[in-house]
C-alpha cells in the first residue's frame, strides 16, 4: 500500500478559518491519523443526516513523518517534532530536494504541502493542530503557545494545559508555525489523547477535532454532539487544570535508561522517588511533582519529564 501524506480534505460552502490537522508527526502513533481517517467519513455524511449543517473554512488532515508512519517506528533517524528549527530549515531549503532523506526530507516536504494549502484557499487565518499519544497511560493534555487564543483552544479541549513546555524543548511545530512563518495569523495547539495503541485514544482525538472545529467558528455549537465534551472531560478528571513544566530529562542510547515499570502520566512523585534506571544506578526524583510522559518506547530523547500544579 502506497501512503499519502494527505489523509483527506473538506471544504465547506462558506469561507472560514484553515485548519490543518497533523497526526503521526511520531510514526508510532497512529490514533491522529486513524481519528482524521474518521473525520472525513463523518463530515462527508453529516449534511445528509443533518440538512442544516454548514461548515465554515477548510480542514485537512496531514500525515507528519511519512516514512515512519509506514514503519510504525518514532521516527527513522531523528525526532521529526525537534527539527523545525530556524537554521536547520534555512539549509535544508537551500538543498536540492532529490538529496534529502528521512527526516530531513519530511520536515521539508510537510511544510511545503502546508504552503501549498495556504497559498490555495487563501484564509484569513490558520490554525494547526498537532495531534499526539505518549507511551505510557494515563491522561490527556494540551501543550500551547503563549498566545491566549492557543490556551483557550485547549481549555475548550478539556484537558490539562501544560505551561513551559517550549522552553523545555525546541524545533516543534509549535515554535514554528507562527504568522512569521507562515504569512498569516496563525494559532497552534498540541493535544496528547491518550496511550498509543489504545483504542478510545482515537475516539478523544475526534472529539478535539470537533471542539476545536466548533471553537474557531467552522461548525455550529448545535450541530456538536455532547458526547465529545463528555468524554475529554471524563478522562481528564481529578487531573489539574494547568501545570507547569519544571524538569526534562535527556538522554542518549548510550545511557542504557529503562523506566521502571508501571508508572503513568499525572502520577505523584515523592522526592527521592526512584524511578528509572540507567548506566550509572537508579534515577531518582530531586522534588516532590507529577510525572508526565515516562518513556516506553525504545526510541525517544527524553526519558520523562516533571511538572508541578499551578493556580490560574
Amino acid at each position: 500500500m502506497i501512503l499519502k501524506r494527505k489523509i483527506g480534505s473538506y471544504e465547506g460552502e462558506e469561507r472560514g478559518p484553515l485548519l490543518i490537522c497533523i497526526g503521526a508527526m511520531h510514526g508510532n502513533e497512529p490514533a491522529g491519523v486513524r481519528a482524521l481517517e474518521r473525520m472525513f467519513e463523518m463530515l462527508k455524511v453529516e449534511p445528509i443526516t443533518n440538512s442544516e449543517f454548514c461548515y465554515k473554512g477548510k480542514l485537512v488532515g496531514l500525515i507528519g513523518n511519512l516514512q515512519a508512519f509506514a514503519q510504525s517506528k518514532r521516527y527513522i533517524e531523528k525526532d521529526l517534532n525537534r527539527q523545525f528549527k530556524e537554521a536547520q530549515l534555512k539549509r535544508l531549503l537551500s538543498m536540492e530536494s532529490a538529496s534529502l532523506i528521512n527526516e530531513d526530507r519530511e520536515l521539508v516536504e510537510l511544510i511545503a504541502v502546508i504552503k501549498e494549502e495556504i497559498e490555495e484557499y487563501k484564509p484569513e487565518k490558520l490554525y494547526i493542530l498537532d495531534l499526539h499519544t505518549t507511551s505510557s497511560i494515563g491522561g490527556i493534555f494540551c501543550i500551547t503557545t503563549r498566545d491566549q487564543e492557543s490556551i483557550e483552544i485547549a481549555k475548550g479541549l478539556h484537558a490539562p494545559v501544560i505551561k513551559g513546555f517550549l522552553k523545555g524543548i525546541q524545533g516543534t511545530t509549535l515554535h514554528y508555525f507562527t504568522k512569521e512563518n507562515t504569512g498569516i495569523e496563525t494559532v497552534a495547539v498540541t493535544f496528547e489523547s491518550g496511550q498509543h495503541e489504545e483504542p478510545l485514544s482515537i475516539n478523544r482525538a475526534i472529539a478535539a477535532i470537533t471542539n476545536c472545529m466548533r471553537i474557531i467558528g467552522s461548525v455550529r455549537k448545535e450541530d456538536v454532539e455532547n458526547k465529545h465534551d463528555q468524554l475529554l472531560i471524563e478522562f481528564s478528571r481529578d487531573l489539574p487544570k494547568v501545570a507547569e513544566l519544571i524538569e526534562r530529562h535527556d538522554i542518549v542510547e548510550s545511557d542504557e535508561f529503562a523506566m521502571r515499570p508501571n508508572f503513568s502520566n499525572f502520577q505523584r512523585l515523592k522526592a527521592g522517588e526512584v524511578i528509572a534506571d540507567d548506566k550509572n544506578g537508579p534515577v531518582a526524583v530531586g522534588k516532590d511533582c507529577l510525572l508526565l510522559m515516562p518513556l516506553y518506547q525504545k526510541q525517544g530523547e527524553e526519558g520523562f519529564f516533571l511538572i508541578k500544579e499551578v493556580n490560574e
